[in-house]
């Protein structure tokens, strides 16, 4: 029996899709590893523990690096190398490694560990849904993203205010908006998957890395939020 033309593009391209993915959960798994890996490394390395803690300058500076590694990373995609991509990616996940080891000084390890385990089973099943569903997410991810923007403005504002209430609810509103944004990130990569070239292996990388960036920004945000929500304090 033989494979009609229409079958073998339709095979290459599920293919192609499944196999973006993958590589978009591995680099997004790597880049969690890294920076878990820093943040540990840290608080055990005492000059690296100096160094980021040395000065509020240095460690709102890294802050300010991460913020502009993003976006850096996020205009120039399309035009760096996968090299460029992934080592920017990678650069990202170590500086906020750096900075996110203030939560081991904060919360207590069995929180950080609660917290993570939660996210992951919170962040896969919105990305499993985002996978399968047939539903369009467009609408709730455009949704999410104004809830985002609001959460920002209210988080600037409570550095003012410093309402407890207001970061309780900041925090909450944070988890179901990144779930949220998890679901539909997820429908995004799946259709850039779908129409990814199949000629084009520095496309799909590249593709990979932004994708990566987006679902780890999404996992990081909930583990923060739940974290605030649920963390006990040391």
């Amino acid at each position: 029996m033989f494979e009609r033309p229409t079958d073998v593009v339709t095979s290459s391209r599920a293919e192609i899709t499944n196999a973006f993915m993958r590589g978009v959960y591995l680099w997004m798994c790597i880049g969690l590893g890294v920076t878990a890996l820093f943040a540990f490394g840290t608080l055990a390395f005492a000059p690296l523990r100096n160094f980021v803690f040395s000065s509020q300058f240095v460690f709102y500076g890294l802050l300010i690096a991460e913020v502009l590694l993003v976006i850096a990373l996020s205009a120039a995609i399309h035009k760096l190398s996968a090299t460029a991509a992934t080592g920017m990616f990678i650069l990202y996940s170590v500086l906020n490694g750096m900075t996110l080891s203030a939560i081991l000084l904060v919360y207590t390890q069995q929180s950080v560990f609660s917290a993570f385990l939660t996210t992951a089973g919170m962040f896969g099943a919105m990305s499993i849904y985002g996978l399968v569903t047939k539903r369009d997410l467009t609408g709730m991810g455009s949704f999410m993203m104004m809830g985002l923007f609001g959460i920002i403005i209210a988080m600037v504002i409570n550095l003012f205010v410093g309402s407890s209430v207001l970061d309780l609810g900041i925090s909450i509103l944070g988890v179901f908006i990144f779930l949220g944004l998890t679901a539909y990130d997820t429908q995004s990569l799946r259709n850039m998957g779908e129409s990814a070239p199949m000629d084009d292996a520095l496309a799909i990388r590249r593709g990979t890395i932004i994708g990566a960036l987006k679902l780890y920004l999404d996992f990081i945000n909930i583990f923060i939020m739940l974290l605030r929500i649920f963390g006990d304090r040391r």
